[in-house]
């Protein structure tokens, strides 16, 4: 998969899905006093699991209705600026690409409009019994896509 993360993110022509707003914890950061590195990570997966809470899907829920799940498949990810103690932090996602199985996400994480993380991850739906690539169901593939418009 290539990753042409720039700056700008310019990696999608879709729009952007609602923001997520999370304050930096003690937790979060390193002995440096900056968000410790992989912690982006952790606020990327928040944000695309509520967004998909606002459309009115949880992982609970696809697991025991729809026997799937999202896995993580590739990760790129670029740092910019470090994000300190009581940060106030804007998550943006966009999805960048949808296929039959897979949702490759651009997302960021922003500081009173400045660019301190960007990323792009592509999750695949499995089957939460063999854990094989399997088709999302017509109904979230569905609603992804109308929220990509």
């Amino acid at each position: 998969m290539s990753h042409p993360l720039t700056k700008d993110m310019s990696i999608s022509s879709h729009p952007p899905l609602p923001h997520w707003d999370i304050r930096v914890y003690y937790e979060d950061t390193d002995a440096g006093g900056v968000v410790f590195y992989a912690n982006y990570l952790k606020f990327f997966e928040r944000a695309r699991t509520e967004w998909l809470r606002r459309l009115g899907v949880t992982n609970s829920e696809l697991a025991l209705r729809d026997q799937r799940m999202f896995v993580v498949k590739d990760v790129a990810i670029q740092y910019y600026q470090p994000a300190r103690l009581d940060d106030m932090l804007q998550i943006n996602s966009t999805i960048a690409r949808l296929g039959r199985a897979s949702i490759t996400f651009a997302q960021t994480a922003m500081r009173d409009g400045e660019l301190l993380c960007a990323s792009t991850i592509q999750v695949c739906s499995v089957d939460t019994t063999t854990l094989k690539p399997a088709a999302m169901p017509a109904h979230l593939k569905n609603l992804l896509e109308k929220a990509q418009k």
